[in-house]
Formats: C-alpha cells, structure tokens, sequence
C-alpha cells in the first residue's frame, strides 16, 4: 500500500475506574462520614463478547474495502466512506479497511479520526509500516511533533527489520527496497545503511516493489 508523501498497536492501557471504587468509599467515609449505597458501586454485568466475523462477512467486507478504494481514487469520498464503514461494520479487524479510511480521514483534515484508524490498523498488522507513517502525517497535521518522530523511527524499524529478512531469504532487491525505505525515513540508520550496501543497493535505483 503506497502512502501519499507530502511518508502498527499501540493504544496505552487505562486502569478501570473500578479499580478505584474501595479508595472512593474510604475516602467519602473519612471525609464527611455520608451514607454511600455500596450497592451502587458492584460491577455492571459484561456485556457478551460479539461474535467472531464469518467467512462471508470478511470475504464482504474484503470487497466493500475494494470498492471504497475505487470511490476514493474516483473522488467519491462521501461514498467511499460508506463502504468502508460496512467494510469495518461487517469485519471489525479488518486492517485494510481501517487503513483506507485514516487516508480518507486524512485528506478531509479530519485528524484525530485518521489517528484513531491507523492506531487501529497498526494494532492489527505491526508488521506494516505504513499506518504508523499515516499516523504521523496526521500527528504533525495536529503539531504533535514529538509522537509523530516516535512513529517515523517504528516504522523505521519496521523497515529495516523487514530489510533483513528478505535479505536472509536471498531476495535482494526486495531488501534493498526495505532498506532503502527506511533511509528515507531516517537517513542516518546505519543499521539500514549496512544492510543496503550489503545487498549491493545504488542510490537512486527505484526498488519500490512492494
């Protein structure tokens, strides 16, 4: 997936406000000694997990992403829109689709909404680069300098990592492609400079294979 240049899980954990419910009542009672109904402070019964999406609906939402592509690429983003939602509706793990609508998100300015979908789609593939790369476009949009710098040096990694692998697997020019990637983003990697001198990467030679 090419990302418009003009360049995965990661959602911090929040301790439950339950957690904190026997020091609320300690501390009411010691402050002003009211009556508290303890009752009120039982856990709410949880909610049944929803069920795994069917074949038919990620085959479904596979196709409703496709066509939300399409839609986008045509200008059609009030109905690209839609489908990806269906898309995302039918298949809630559904990285593709997620993916697609941070873009769209992104190219209406619409920010936060674009963060929240490429956290979501890097949560589900951490072996991409590209949401992290998405989510720091947006993360400068909004002048969160310093999140989208942690980003760019992931996705880095994500490249360089990458590198490696297909340089172990023989395919050196998929490697000098990864490599080459993760210079972009962070040209003073040695790690990934090495690596693409190894496979005998030439500045300038277009490697995007991907």
């Amino acid at each position: 997936m090419a990302i418009p240049v003009s360049p995965a899980s990661s959602g911090a954990l929040r301790l439950s406000p339950r957690a904190f419910a026997p020091l609320a009542v300690a501390i009411a009672i010691a402050l002003c000694g009211c009556s508290i109904n303890l009752g009120s402070l039982s856990p709410e019964p949880e909610a049944p997990p929803k069920p795994a999406p069917t074949e038919t609906n990620v085959g479904d939402a596979r196709a409703a992403t496709t066509r939300g592509q399409a839609l986008a690429r045509s200008g059609r983003t009030e109905e690209a829109l839609a489908e990806f939602d269906k898309a995302i509706t039918l298949d809630p793990h559904h990285a593709e689709a997620l993916y697609s609508r941070g873009l769209l998100y992104q190219g209406e300015r619409r920010h936060q909404l674009a963060i929240d979908d490429f956290t979501s789609a890097n949560g589900l593939t951490p072996q991409r680069a590209e949401p992290l790369l998405g989510r720091a476009i947006s993360y400068l949009a909004l002048d969160k300098t310093k999140e989208a710098a942690a980003d760019l040096d992931e996705a880095a990694q994500v490249w360089t990592t990458r590198g490696l692998a297909y340089e172990r697997l023989g395919d050196k020019t998929k490697a000098a492609g990864s490599y080459g990637r993760a210079i972009g983003i962070r040209p003073k990697d040695e790690a990934a400079q090495s690596g693409f001198a190894r496979v005998g990467g030439k500045a300038g030679q277009n490697y995007d294979t991907f």
